[in-house]
């Protein structure tokens, strides 16, 4: 992997260890070529021996290629080892070993046998055969194989058992490698199968989001029915009955001026039953919404509320506004309408107040007046009823995920009416 830093591309560790296990080996076998030439004299080569020396580095460098072009079809740290490998190590072992027999210094390209023994041979061959390029190193450290006499035989035994040692912790140090590989790769694993989970669950909610918005919306529908029975059974039913009754009455005397005024009150009722039509007509749809947002709207209808009721009413907004959700943000402005209604209808207030609240992922509209106040245990609707009220704003609220709290006591202190729903944004 690779990055660009300050206009140059970094090269990854693994990256670099892939380019010395591919270019390592020509760099240090041309090394040690060299300095074997020039010291050639320095170690009493003889031509023959120069001769075979010559024959074992071109092997080594068609062994190289052969490698090179069967070996790196994929990368050598974390590969499981195969049987070219174990071939290629074999081989290369015996003609670093015979290099360094015919001249010490050719242990500069011997010493690959440390960095690649884990990569290349199976678990339980790799001591082993850390161990023969511990001898091959020891040999040429002490003077070159064989040792010539007593003290070399001494140098070469205690450079042994020192790289001998060293060939301990390059074990350890590349089966720990191992196991770090192998970890990474589980892990891996388990992040790729944890993804796939995840993105199958993101799929299922997003399916399942949808659908509750269309349960949402036809349970919205629903209740829009039932408030409209209700509504039109408390309102505009009754005023047609008044009327048919004023009607009766003028029809059964012959009192003109008792007659006039029961028409006046039948023409009294037919304009308030219109009126209520109308209303109820305006209320199937929060057509306030059309063309304003959530805020507005309130705005616009708590104002509207207090001219109509005489009652001091104030609107505040806190936190940033957002652009809510067509169905959240109707959710709202109805709890907002039937909690005003019940402070209009029973709570006889002077004050009232409704703050809607952005809080991050969360948006709640809070209803409050200073009227006469009611007990919420013992409230229940009307036997026969299908009118809206608490119960009702309860499950709007409940139908978008949110929640409705009362808070009043009967007797004075106001009530408070809490909705707290998701901050659903639009789109």
């Amino acid at each position: 992997m690779t990055t660009a830093r300050a206009g140059r591309p970094q090269v990854s560790v693994e990256e670099r260890w892939e380019q010395f296990y591919r270019w390592g080996p020509y760099a240090l076998l041309a090394l040690s070529t060299v300095i074997s030439a020039f010291g050639a004299n320095t170690v009493g080569m003889t031509r023959t021996q120069r001769y075979t020396a010559a024959a074992l580095v071109v092997l080594a460098v068609a062994l190289q290629l052969w490698w090179g072009r069967i070996g790196h079809d994929q990368p050598m740290r974390g590969r499981e080892p195969t049987a070219a490998g174990r071939l290629y190590y074999a081989v290369r072992t015996v003609v670093a070993f015979v290099l360094t027999w015919l001249n010490p210094f050719f242990a500069v390209y011997a010493v690959l046998g440390y960095f690649d023994s884990g990569h290349l041979l199976p678990k339980r061959a790799v001591r082993a055969g850390l161990l023969v390029y511990a001898a091959i190193m020891s040999g040429s450290q002490s003077g070159g194989l064989p040792p010539a006499n007593t003290l070399q035989w001494v140098l070469f035994g205690g450079l042994l058992l020192l790289n001998g040692s060293l060939t301990s912790v390059f074990a350890h140090l590349a089966r720990r490698e191992a196991e770090i590989a192998a970890e990474r790769a589980t892990t891996i694993t388990e992040l790729e199968q944890a993804n796939a989970r995840l993105e199958q669950a993101l799929g299922e909610n997003a399916g399942l989001h949808a659908q509750l918005l269309v349960q949402a919306r036809e349970a919205g529908v629903a209740d829009e029915r039932r408030r409209l029975a209700a509504e039109i059974h408390d309102t505009i039913a009754q005023g047609l009955t008044g009327i048919i009754a004023q009607l009766q009455v003028v029809t059964a005397t012959a009192d003109p001026e008792l007659a006039r005024e029961h028409l006046t009150r039948a023409a009294a009722l037919a304009r308030h039953s219109l009126g209520e039509a109308r209303r109820s007509v305006r209320n199937l749809g929060p057509a306030a919404l059309d063309h304003d947002t959530l805020a507005e709207a309130l705005r616009k209808a708590v104002a509207d509320w207090g001219e109509r009721t005489g009652v001091d009413a104030r609107f505040t907004v806190t936190g940033t506004e957002e652009p809510l959700h067509d169905e959240v943000a109707a959710t709202l402005l109805r709890i907002a309408q039937e909690a005003l209604a019940n402070t209009a209808k029973h709570a006889a207030a002077r004050r009232a107040g409704v703050t809607l609240s952005y809080m991050g992922d969360e948006i709640t509209l809070d209803v409050r007046d200073d009227g006469r106040g009611f007990d919420p245990l013992v409230l229940r609707p009307r036997s026969g009823s299908n009118g809206f009220g608490l119960d009702g704003m309860r499950a709007r609220a409940e139908r978008i995920a949110g929640t409705v709290t009362v808070e009043s006591e009967k007797g004075g202190g106001g009530t408070a009416v809490s909705a707290r729903v998701p901050l659903v944004r639009h789109g």
